[in-house]
């Protein structure tokens, strides 16, 4: 069988680093690449099962969509990453940042989109690269209003980047929330142990092999790693306390939970609780009413003027 995902690139993007995504998420993404690290190849069987293990926390759900030309429906589904790429029925829907801010600038842009919607059913992904595109949202909703509507789930990363935009909505079995870091440590010393394998890994500088598969976490690079949960931990909690106008203990104390329906508006962390398809209808019917209402302007100044030459 071809091999059809680059998995050791993968797997240097899930183990070592620090995410903003729920465990669920993480664990998704391990369920691909794990046997592949662990074996020669995966079975057609093998993939078929994988598939439905990503879709755990992927709900199915009516696609948000809207025939209304000002308003630009940009979908964010399954895993959030940093740059371009592409993964196949193997894995889960994947987006990247990089994608997201195109998407989102080519709408601000554009003089026949009034607003921008963000249609949001992720559990998160990356940490890097996150905050910089929340910003950019942040200060984007100063052009154009740009909402987040759950459809069904902002995670972490997700919800980084919806607590950035003008409003969230919710439905009420939508979750928000998961306002912390994660980061997983692979240790296959036992392992190599068992196969006869034996890496020796000559470097300078203490935390140069900082986090090695090939052994136990070092004093060292616990610290390091520890370092770099904190820093992202505040980047996160500063940055959503920020953008949804609230201190940021508050933010703290939610403790990375998961917020739904009318809970996440208690909570502060969304705004109006609507179906996903209910709110687009909505949105799209205040630029209709006021298209409607500029023309009907127009044909009665046209009429006045047409009286005023009689």
């Amino acid at each position: 069988m071809p091999k059809l995902i680059n998995y050791p690139h993968l797997a240097n993007q899930v183990f070592g680093v620090p995410h903003y995504a729920t465990p669920q998420t993480l664990n998704a993404v391990k369920t691909v690449v794990v046997p592949r690290m662990l074996s020669g190849s995966l079975t057609l069987s093998d993939l078929e099962l994988n598939k439905i293990n990503l879709s755990t926390n992927d709900v199915e759900a009516t696609a948000v969509t809207s025939t209304a030309s000002p308003v630009k429906v940009i979908p964010i589904h399954g895993l959030l990453t940093t740059r371009r790429g592409s993964i196949n029925a193997a894995c889960t829907e994947l987006i990247s940042y990089e994608k997201l801010r195109t998407d989102i600038n080519q709408a601000l842009n554009d003089a026949s989109i009034k607003e921008i919607v963000l249609d949001i059913n992720s559990g998160g992904g990356s940490a890097t690269g996150c905050k910089e595109l929340a910003d950019f949202i942040f200060q984007a909703r100063e052009i154009k209003p740009i909402t987040a509507i759950v459809n069904y789930c902002a995670f972490s990363a997700a919800y980084f980047i919806a607590s950035a935009c003008s409003k969230i909505i919710i439905s009420e079995t939508s979750g928000v929330g998961s306002i912390g870091v994660i980061l997983e440590h692979m240790e296959m010393s036992k392992l190599e142990e068992n196969e006869g394998v034996k890496f020796t890994t000559l470097y300078r500088g203490d935390y140069k092999n900082a986090g090695s598969i090939h052994e136990p976490l070092s004093d060292h690079a616990m610290e390091f790693l520890n370092t770099q949960l904190d820093w992202m931990y505040k980047l996160f909690t500063e940055s959503v306390a920020k953008y949804r106008g609230v201190d940021v203990q508050t933010i703290i104390n939610t403790q990375a939970r998961c917020y739904f329906g009318n809970e996440a508006i208690s909570a502060g962390l969304a705004d109006e609780l609507q179906t996903p398809q209910n709110a687009i209808n909505l949105i799209a019917s205040q630029y209709q009413q006021q298209a409607k209402a500029q023309n009907n302007i127009k044909i009665r100044a046209q009429a006045i003027d047409h009286a005023s030459r009689i």
